[in-house]
């Protein structure tokens, strides 16, 4: 390259007269400087009026990459818009287009997201990259199309904006994951016993505060025995579970409590391939216990060592290549899944969507079987893309059969942590808040967080997601969390534990009185369990409530305590625990408990639920405590008498009115009588005889009587 000159260049009289004023303009007091405008636009909260596939999303457009777009459907007008996050001083929009571009477009601006003024427009667009050079502040930004160039929709590689943020401090997303996040990687040493010593801790941690997540990052592992205690979730790295390999085993069993698996609560495994040592794996649990994206190349056995008591629970997204030994499972509900084969029932086993699962064949043996699931999208997870963490977010499936990994990678989008604010312990809800006001999705890292405000997820297609049961505690009597009338909404992962002030419910899905069509990208409620005592005394009116329509709630334990700390009738009093008033709402593995009234309350149209495990109060007092009117009991699980149109598949109620043996409950299951109206296999159960079912549904069932435990089933009803 040329030499610089040993000398300095020789200054003009000018020039050296330029100099000098700007050496005494540093001197003299002026305006500020300005800041140089910066994207905006990238990774924040984004809306269309609507898209052409689950392939093309609103988001695709704000993601900073040229290879994936949002595109409309076919028809005019549309409109994309973006959310910054706070009120910034705008200077330019840009817009790359795809093939199919719009004509004639309007960029407009807002404050609220309601009142719109128009910054620019035209009429004889042509496509390609447009730039447009505008001037106004607005926290709002939207493309609003009204003639298209092509017979197709309106598609945009990348809508950005830039400009100037109106100042204040700004949450920073990404980050570490704590301490409580264990990760590993085929070179880390003792592996073994790092996992059992958090073993050691949480095995019967039942309502500890102890909260654990290991990560795998992808590779082979050998020789591993992972025992999973409550509160701990063990995870793969790897986009498909086959990335990551462990010869060996992830264990649940019931030693610490006697050889009874029916208090294995709270724990989870996912994403991960097994070589189990002896060629089964042993996952003995009960509710709150998913086990998603696994790979067992071999058996799975789900009853404790001895063959003991065992009331789970959940499998989704998983392949099991040998047999899945259910044995002593007293119900079980698997989706979307792939085994070799099922081997005993016991009251309700239920597939939908499963290759290899039994024929239909309910009550004799006890196998309620749907060849798909009707609507379902997978749980989103952590995975790694090299060194960079991101979190996969599943499309949608409609009539979905086996695994969504199994013929190629998954379809949906990633999420870079970036676009995550970390939540760690000590954090406060008004931090959370403003993160999610900032256009950031939440990733809570394992532990206990009192919430006292309401958490709002105001913007579509966030996603709050949890890490090793993350547990949100409401103070002075708050709703945890509540979601706008928005669409694609993921929240996944994460407990809801009571407080002792009564909150009107801990999770509330969608306003009251909402019309809005959520079909094309519903919101999804997946691994988020409710809990009321047992930690210590908690009360809520209901538990969790739907009022946004085409909810999807996948696998969600909605649980009353029995047992624990702060139980007592009126002590953890809560009188409904599932309270659905959305139309088309779709809960697959709903499992709800000992709730003082209605377990589940459907208000809304349309509504199906695949897999129901219910149990009635156990404590109730007397037969008057429970009496509803002229009615014994509220039902488990109540439609609304204004209801059209449901549907159920493998529903079950049972009682244990221990304090009082003598109760009687008239129905599990009450809905009105009408054509659209349709029940496939219910059953009640009364164990040990302490308390009885009169019928089943309605007036419809044998009752049960004495201490055998014999299930009265009803195949269909009406």
């Amino acid at each position: 390259m040329p030499r610089l000159s040993d000398h300095p260049p020789r200054l003009t009289a000018a020039a050296l007269a330029a100099v000098l004023m700007a050496a005494l303009l540093v001197l003299l007091p002026g305006a500020p400087a300005q800041a140089a405008p910066v994207l905006l636009s990238q990774g924040r909260p984004v809306t269309a009026s609507s898209q052409e596939n689950g392939g093309t999303p609103a988001s695709a457009a704000v993601d900073g990459d040229n290879a994936t777009r949002w595109s409309s459907q076919f028809a005019d007008p549309q409109w994309i818009q973006v959310d910054l996050g706070a009120p910034a001083q705008l200077s330019q929009v840009v817009l790359r287009w795809e093939t199919a571009y719009a004509k004639a477009y309007r960029i407009e601006l807002s404050a609220d997201g309601t009142s719109w003024s128009t910054a620019y427009s035209t009429t004889t667009a042509t496509g390609g990259v447009g730039t447009h050079n505008i001037t106004g502040t607005a926290r709002y930004v939207r493309v609003y199309g009204t003639q298209r160039a092509t017979e197709w929709g309106y598609s945009l590689y990348e809508f950005q904006v830039f400009g100037t943020s109106g100042g204040g401090p700004t949450l920073p997303g990404g980050g570490d994951l704590g301490p409580n996040v264990i990760v590993f990687d085929p070179s880390t040493p003792n592996i073994q016993g790092r996992l059992d010593e958090v073993f050691r801790q949480q095995e019967s941690a039942q309502f500890g505060a102890g909260r654990y997540q290991f990560l795998f990052k992808p590779g082979t592992y050998n020789g591993l025995n992972a025992q999973i205690g409550f509160y701990t979730s063990i995870s793969g790295l790897g986009l498909s579970p086959d990335d990551t390999t462990i010869n060996g085993d992830v264990t649940v069993d019931a030693g610490w409590f006697g050889g009874n698996a029916t208090q294995n609560f709270w724990r989870s495994a996912e994403n991960l391939a097994l070589n189990p040592v002896n060629g089964t794996d042993r996952w003995a649990v009960s509710q709150a216990a998913p086990f998603r994206r696994m790979h067992v190349k071999g058996g799975l056995n789900l009853a404790p060592d001895g063959f003991g008591w065992a009331s789970g629970g959940y499998i989704a997204d998983s392949k099991v290549d040998g047999q899945v030994g259910n044995y002593s499972q007293q119900q079980w509900y698997t989706r979307d899944s792939a085994i070799g084969s099922w081997g005993n029932g016991v009251w309700n086993q239920v597939f939908s969507g499963v290759q290899g699962a039994p024929a239909q064949s309910f009550p004799n043996p006890p196998y309620t079987t749907l060849d798909t699931t009707p609507v379902s999208r997978e749980k989103p997870f952590l995975y790694l893309d090299g060194s960079e963490y991101k979190v996969f977010v599943p499309a949608k499936r409609v009539n979905a059969r086996g695994t969504s990994w199994g013929n190629g990678a998954p379809q949906g989008g990633s999420l870079p942590l970036s676009r995550f604010y970390v939540v760690k312990p000590g954090t406060t809800a008004a931090t959370m808040n403003q993160a999610l006001d900032q256009g950031l999705n939440l990733l809570f890292t394992p532990g206990v967080y009192h919430v006292d405000q309401t958490l709002r997820v105001n913007r579509a297609d966030t996603v709050v997601l949890g890490l090793g049961l993350a547990t949100l505690v409401p103070d002075n009597g708050v709703t945890a969390m509540k979601v706008a009338d928005v669409d694609g909404v993921r929240l996944a992962g994460f407990l809801i534990d009571a407080g002792p002030v009564d909150s009107p419910s801990l999770l509330e899905v969608g306003p009251a009185g909402t019309t809005t069509d959520h079909a094309a990208n519903p919101t999804t409620v997946q691994d988020v369990f409710i809990r009321v005592g047992g930690a210590g005394p908690g009360r809520t009116d209901v538990g969790m409530v739907i009022n946004n329509h085409d909810t999807i709630v996948d696998h969600t334990w909605i649980w009353r305590a029995d047992h624990g700390d702060g139980v007592g009738w009126e002590t953890n009093r809560a009188d409904y625990g599932f309270r659905v008033n959305g139309d088309d709402v779709l809960a697959t593995g709903l499992f709800v408990e000992h709730f003082n009234k209605y377990d589940v309350q459907w208000n809304g149209e349309r509504g199906r639920t695949v897999f129901y495990q219910n149990e009635k109060a156990y404590d109730a007092p007397n037969q008057a405590a429970i009496q509803n009117g002229s009615t014994k009991g509220y039902a488990a699980y109540k439609v609304a008498d204004s209801v059209t149109v449901h549907e159920g598949w493998g529903l079950g109620s049972y009682c244990y009115y221990n304090v009082d043996p003598t109760i009687r409950q008239d129905h599990g299951f009450q809905a009105p009588v009408r054509p659209g109206v349709k029940f496939h296999d219910l059953l009640v159960v009364s164990l040990g005889g302490k308390g009885q079912y009169e019928h089943v549904i309605n007036t419809t069932g044998a009752p049960t009587s004495g201490t055998s435990t014999t299930p009265s089933t009803v195949v269909s009803f009406p």
